[in-house]
Order: structure tokens, then sequence, then C-alpha cells
């Protein structure tokens, strides 16, 4: 039977070849299980909630791209998006949680029909690479400072707004072992170094931090008293699912919000999904990817059911290359990793000790990883050099990924402009630059 879904034999692969690459993905990528609800419950929102919704997003994304696309590419909350959620639109912007699953659910709905349209593609191919680049590196900055803060190591001062701590404590020394480890194992290349280097962190807290417990032990005793202590029904996502408010995510102040999500998302899904499909063998010789349309369906589905969950932005995760490099060709990949998934909601209370200061360090690497693309920008050419540089450089000295966008968007028609290069400017990047100009003027009115 999975031979004649997946088409194993065509791809060249097997069961225990699949089985193994589908391990592979998880375990690469199980850190958002932690980092995830960490991050959004910072909003307010119910941390038990969130890790089930993580969990179930996560699954659903993977196992719909899996079986309706028949690729080996595994779907989660994006990083990076789920910063922009928590950091940028509640905090910043003091919206509701509520609000903000509505932007989400909304963008994801405009993902979805740009998608159907054929037109997701085109508005990608219109804005010029060094700003998509810059958006991804400008958010690895953002998630990296973020990272640096919930860590203990940065923190705010009435002079120059930020500053190293003058109070060295355990969890800043223990959050710097689970850094150190994670960089050592992927400069070793050994996989599951972002997953090895929480938990790790997370036992040295048990040891060394008062504050970080073990869940209580139930009543009774033997094996199963001892199996109950961290196995248990998962956490009820009542406290957040569907707790969506659309009216306000529809008021003109959140459709910025509304257009850098969708934007994002946009590049993030398209950039992985071309990544991944070369190593996957999966791009013809004429350079058309097999089943984009299907896969950047999968990808927009999910964002709107992860929304009514009760999550940021689920996205495809450039992680699934560590299953592909496997040996993974086929959706089978992807079933096992949504699988172990599932499997996971049974270990909640041990997913629900994990300190702050211990997912941190997953937040830096990630960043820097993202902040890579910084690269393959041209800076020796002036007019590609300011939109670039104003993208990157405005999301953590505004705290807002909107904004950077916004002022790369307009930076760089202005330029074209100067330089005398009206026709280059794509008629989409016009509207585009209309409407970003828009949103700055009403944030600084």
């Amino acid at each position: 039977m999975l031979e004649r879904f997946f088409k194993l034999k065509e791809f060249g692969t097997s069961v225990r070849q699949e089985s193994i690459a589908g391990l592979t993905t998880f375990l690469t990528m199980a850190y958002i299980i932690f980092v995830n609800p960490d991050i959004l419950s910072a909003t307010g929102m119910d941390k038990g909630a969130l890790i089930t919704t993580t969990i179930l997003a996560s699954a659903f994304g993977t196992l719909l791209v899996g079986l309706w696309a028949n690729v080996p590419f595994a779907m989660a909350p994006g990083m990076g998006l789920n910063a922009a959620f928590a950091f940028m639109l509640v905090l910043g912007k003091q919206v509701s949680w509520e609000t903000a699953l509505g932007v989400v659910f909304i963008s994801g709905v405009f993902f979805l029909a740009l998608t159907i349209c054929g037109i997701r593609t085109k508005v990608v191919k219109a804005i010029p690479l060094h700003l998509r680049l810059g958006i991804a590196a400008g958010i690895g900055l953002f998630i990296t400072f973020i990272g640096f803060q919930k860590l203990g190591l940065v923190v705010d001062h009435p002079v120059t707004l930020v500053n190293l701590t003058d109070k060295m404590s355990v969890p800043i020394c223990l959050g710097l072992v689970g850094l150190v480890v994670i960089a050592v194992m992927e400069v070793r290349k050994i996989k599951g170094s972002i997953l090895t280097g929480i938990l790790l962190t997370t036992v040295l807290a048990l040891l060394f931090v008062k504050d970080v417990t073990l869940p209580p032990p139930e009543g009774g005793a033997g094996v199963l008293a001892f199996l109950r202590r961290f196995v248990s029904k998962p956490p009820s996502i009542a406290p957040i699912f569907f707790h969506i408010d659309f009216i306000s995510a529809l008021k003109w102040g959140m459709w910025g919000a509304i257009f850098s999500f969708m934007f994002v998302d946009l590049f993030d899904s398209v950039g992985t999904i071309v990544a991944c499909s070369y190593e996957a063998k999966l791009v013809k010789e004429d350079g058309t990817i097999e089943k984009v349309d299907r896969i950047l369906e999968a990808d927009a589905i999910a964002t709107v059911v992860g929304a009514a969950l009760g999550t940021s932005t689920t996205t495809t995760y450039i992680e699934s290359g560590a299953g592909i490099a496997q040996g993974g060709r086929t959706g089978l990949t992807s079933v096992v990793t949504a699988l172990l998934f599932l499997a996971a909601l049974l270990f909640t209370p041990l997913i629900a000790i994990v300190p702050s200061f211990a997912t941190a360090p997953a937040l830096i690497v990630v960043g820097v990883y993202m902040f890579k693309s910084v690269l393959k920008i041209d800076f020796g050419d002036f007019e590609t050099a300011v939109p670039a540089f104003l993208t990157i450089i405005l999301m953590p000295l505004t705290y807002s990924i909107s904004t950077g966008i916004c002022f790369g968007f307009v930076s760089y028609i202005l330029m074209m402009l100067a330089a005398g290069k009206v026709k280059e400017i794509h008629p989409v990047m016009w509207a585009i630059g209309v409407f970003a100009a828009a949103d700055l003027a009403l944030s600084l009115s």
C-alpha cells in the first residue's frame, strides 16, 4: 500500500530509508515544540495549550504536505514569525493576542488566494532579490536580539537603551553552556544540535536552578506511578482554540502587519521550497519545481489551520533538508515526522518544564542561519545597499519586522528614482511601495 501511494520504487527509496529520513527531520526541528510556546506565552497565552497547539499545527502541516504533494517536507510555526507575533504585534503594538491571531488567519487566507490564482510566485519575483535577502537577514538579527534578551545577557538601559547585564546568574551561565554545545555540534556537523542544547540546558537547570523542577509525583508507587509523572494527557487547547478577533484585525492599523506576515511567509516558504527541492531532486531541467502548487497550497492551508488552533504562521521548514540528506524522497518521510510530533503529545509534562534561558540559544543560532543571506547582497552598489541595510537594521532597532520591510520598500523606489531607473521598477513594486509609505505615515502620525 505504501509503495503504491508514495511510489517508493519510482523515487529509488524504501520504507526503511524514508523512516530514517523522517526521524532525522523530526530531531532537527523538534526544538520548535519548546521554543514556540515559550515565545508566544509572553503574550499571556496559556503555555500548556500552546505546547499542544504547536505539536498539532506541526503534525497537521507536515502530514498535509506529505499526503497532498508527496514530498519529504515538514512544516511548523515559523521562527521569526512567532517572534513578530509576540514582540512586534502583541507587546510592541499593544494589541491583544486574539487580534494577532486574526492577523495571521487573514494573512493565511490571502496566501491561499494568491496561491490558487497562481500569483504567489509572481509577486515574489517582482520584489528585488536584495530586498528578499535583506528581509531574511533582518529577521535573523531581530530574533537573535530577542534570544539574548530572553537569556538575560542583554538588558535595557535608561541612557544607551540596551547594555550587557552586570549580574551574571546561574541561568545565564547555563544558557551560554547550551549555546556553546549547539555551536560545537553544528561545527562538527552533528544532527539535532539545537534540540540537544535545549535538553542539556534543561537537565542542568534541574540540578542547579531552584525554580526549575520536575512535575510533582502522582499518587502511588511503582513503574506506572513513575511514568504518570512524565507521560500524561496533553493540555487542552480550549484557552486559545479559535479565539480570533477578526474585527480588530481588519482595522486599517493592522493592514501593515497583515502585509508583513504575508510577505515574510511568502519569501520564507518559497525560498525553503526551492532549496529543499534541489536537494530532493524535484527540479526539472527547465528549472521548474514539481508539485510546487500543491506544496504552496499546503503551506497556506497550514497557516489558516494553525491560526485557528491558536499559533503564529505555520510554514515550510528548512530543516526538511536534513531528512532529505538522509535519503528522504517522498511524502512518507513527512508522514513519519508528523507521527513523531503526535507522539510528543504524551510527554507534555516534560516539555512544560523547559525554562526560557534553555530555549534562548535556539533563537540565537537560528538567527545566525537566517543572517547568512546577507552574504549574497551586493553592498558595493549603493542602490542595492541602502534599501537592504535599512531593512536589516531597522527591524531590531524599531523592534518591528513590518517597519523594516516598509522602509526597505520605500527606500528602494526612491533610490531607483534617483538613479533614473524608473522603468526597472516592477508595477507590483509601485503598489507595494505606496502601501508601505501609507503604513509608515500612519505609524508616524
